[in-house]
């Protein structure tokens, strides 16, 4: 058990820091989608906020990600989609590009994507989410 506090009184909230089967089915679902950045983005919370760690692997992943009416290629191009929309979200787009790509979204529907979002997020969310999209294919092309 982890002990934490909230709010004014300082309530303490006993927060369960164990592994349930709702993680272990999120983890498998973060590692299968995201692959190594999304481990990244775990543990780059570990020092910081774990428990917001394991509410993106519990319900994010073990939740919403491993419900099966979408496919996974599908879900991430409406989570491209949606980030490129946001506009202000890059590293979670960079994330996501990555993840829409091991998902057999190719590059150049991505790059469909951003100009679609030209017309209902604005030129400036799309050309944001083209320099992503490029930044992330250098990124992966320097792996190879």
């Amino acid at each position: 058990m982890l002990l934490a506090t909230s709010g004014y009184g300082q309530k303490q909230i006993k927060m369960d820091s164990s592994k349930t089967e709702r993680y272990n089915k999120g983890w498998d679902k973060l590692k299968e989608i995201d692959g190594e950045a999304g481990t990244n983005v775990i543990e780059s919370l570990k020092n910081i906020s774990p428990d917001l760690g394991k509410y993106i692997i519990e319900y994010g992943f073990g939740d919403i990600y491993s419900r099966n009416t979408l496919d996974n290629r599908t879900k991430e191009i409406a989570v491209v989609a949606a980030l490129t929309a946001m506009g202000n979200v890059e590293p979670q787009l960079r994330v996501h590009i990555n993840a829409a790509l091991n998902v057999g979204v190719t590059s150049q529907e991505i790059s469909e994507i951003m100009i679609l979002m030209s017309l209902y997020a604005g030129f400036p969310s799309a050309l944001n989410g083209t320099f992503a999209l490029k930044e992330v294919l250098k990124e992966r092309a320097s792996e190879k």
